[in-house]
């Protein structure tokens, strides 16, 4: 049986994925901030940790470094995290934090369920939905915009 940690400071966001994760093969506990995070990992190592990008005064990039930090230390086994981001920019946050995966708001069933489920497999699942638009520099603006493709 799988565990998952859900950490948020929001009961309906806590509640919301915990509806679409739990199954007959998946136990989720959850955590209300981010040192409640770092204590449950330290104290019993779940599968997978789904937190929110923004929490309290440690939110789920800060969450994320002190485990990778942990790990590094051989406190804990690896423990993969599912960022859960309020906006694109937090894509490059997230990426940068070491997270396995995220999910940009406002979060579906679906993609939620498959993110979950491709993780605890040891994979890693990125959302596309809020990817950064490229932008060519040197390029004429009609280009850089994109209105040369209309």
């Amino acid at each position: 049986m799988a565990t998952i940690l859900v950490a948020s400071d929001l009961p309906t966001l806590r509640r919301d994925v915990a509806s679409v994760t739990t199954s007959g093969d998946v136990d989720v506990v959850e955590a209300i901030s981010g040192p409640a995070v770092i204590d449950a990992v330290l104290a019993d190592p779940p599968d997978l940790v789904v937190v929110d990008m923004q929490m309290g005064n440690m939110g789920g990039m800060a969450v994320c470094l002190e485990l990778r930090l942990e790990e590094s230390y051989l406190d804990i086994p690896h423990v993969p995290v599912l960022m859960l981001l309020d906006r694109r920019a937090d894509v490059f946050l997230a990426r940068r934090s070491g997270a396995e995966g995220w999910l940009v708001k406002p979060l579906d069933a679906l993609r939620l369920r498959r993110a979950v489920r491709t993780l605890l497999a040891g994979g890693t699942y990125y959302d596309e939905s809020y990817q950064p638009v490229p932008v060519l520099s040197g390029a004429p603006a009609a280009l850089r915009t994109g209105a040369a493709a209309r």
